[in-house]
């Protein structure tokens, strides 16, 4: 008697073309009238070239079991890095062109915005070193995503180079040394929130990243008493300080952000959410 249908899994979906990938793929961000970064933001969502690195760099993420790099993580580092930046110049700090090549605070936000753009695109071609990478593309990206934004060639050069920065400074021992740049490696590590890191465990990988993963429910960015940033981290499991203190603790020391941030993370509730019954070796 042959197999009941209805009883087989579902044969998997076949996956999208690259055309029809990279359609959804749109960065939205407050740019509270600033038109330089509406010019970036609007370039870098007409360029279909940018689109599909992101893609792939998702197809790479998921091909290592990693958390998502699609172009929704660009987003919300874009979104963090402008909310960081914006809080921390409320307070009275300088931004690394204001102080350096006299710009103003909205070149800071197109700088920043243009490291969380293209700070991960390098992953498109490896995981090693693709800070590295992300430069190589960077490099000949940038000069047409800043083109509408800044005619002056000397102006747009160093919005570039100062964006190349940001990229380079978010690896591991990046050694920013801006503002700017340790914005979006600190940005960078803060994408951690509910679901954002939840795909290795879910699919059955079981170790300390995929669990302090699971263990974040929320994170929220408002100014602070003391310091201008206050972050405080909910967790369902102390697992989670693993992500606070290996993963942004280490983002964090050497951004240059240490001494206006302060970081809380707590349990909010009564009993810790079991994440695995056994945990066998």
């Amino acid at each position: 008697m042959g197999a009941d249908p209805s009883a087989l899994p579902e044969p998997p979906s076949p996956p999208s073309s690259p055309t029809e990938a990279v359609a959804a793929a749109r960065i939205r961000a407050p740019t509270r009238g600033n038109r330089k970064l509406d010019s970036l933001i609007e370039a870098a969502n007409a360029d279909e070239q940018l689109r599909a690195w992101w893609h792939v760099t998702a197809v790479n993420a998921g091909r290592l079991g990693m958390s998502d790099h699609s172009w929704v993580h660009i987003q919300i580092v874009v979104n963090i890095a402008l909310r960081l930046f914006r809080l921390l110049s409320r307070r009275g700090v300088e931004a690394g062109v204001v102080r350096d090549y006299g710009m103003k605070p909205h070149d800071a936000e197109v700088v920043i915005t243009a490291g969380a753009l293209l700070h991960c695109v390098g992953m498109s071609i490896h995981r090693n070193d693709h800070e590295a990478f992300s430069l190589f593309l960077a490099a000949d990206k940038l000069d047409s995503l800043l083109a509408g934004a800044y005619r002056e060639p000397a102006e747009r050069s160093v919005v570039a180079a100062e964006a190349m920065h940001a990229i380079i400074g978010h690896r591991r021992r990046g050694e920013p040394f801006t503002l700017e740049a340790g914005i979006v490696r600190v940005a960078d590590a803060l994408d951690m929130a509910e679901g954002r890191s939840r795909v290795p465990f879910e699919g059955g990988r079981t170790n300390i990243h995929s669990l302090s993963a699971a263990a974040i429910d929320n994170v929220s960015i408002d100014a602070g008493e003391e310091r201008a940033v206050r972050i405080e981290i909910a967790m369902n499991n102390s697992s989670g300080i693993f992500q606070v203190d290996e993963l942004l603790a280490t983002k964090l020391r050497g951004s240059g952000l240490e001494d206006h941030v302060e970081v809380i993370a707590r349990i909010d509730a009564e009993h810790e959410k079991r994440l695995v019954p056994v945990f066998r070796i």
